[in-house]
């Protein structure tokens, strides 16, 4: 378990946007990403009949629709013990094997930091 105190102030904000977007629209996970420039997206899990994504695949494509280049973090907050395979990838497909990928529980507390790699 990570000290969430501990973590630098802007990814306890990714955490921070990631928990709000789960509590806001009640899915099982929200996610949050920083680019390359700062700016963070924000989402929910999609669960519609025809798309079905978790929360950091929403968020990462919808930095990928604003223009983003690159990904300097990620956060997820899930019941999971660990961000899935598929979320590490779509991770790593932006921001490289690198990028730290923060999975917090529904409280906001990190559980473990992995890397998109």
């Amino acid at each position: 378990m990570t000290d969430s105190s501990a973590l630098d102030p802007e990814d306890r904000k990714i955490v921070t946007l990631a928990r709000s977007a789960r509590a806001r629209n009640g899915v099982p996970e929200g996610a949050a990403v920083r680019d390359e420039t700062g700016r963070t997206y924000v989402a929910g899990t999609v669960a519609l009949d025809s798309l079905k994504l978790s929360a950091l695949q929403t968020a990462v494509a919808m930095a990928v629709a604003s223009g983003a280049t690159s990904l300097e973090a990620a956060a997820v907050v899930t019941e999971a013990e660990t961000a899935s395979d598929a979320d590490r990838a779509v991770v790593r497909d932006l921001g490289g094997a690198g990028t730290p990928v923060l999975v917090a529980g529904p409280d906001g507390t990190v559980r473990t930091t992995v890397t998109a790699g």
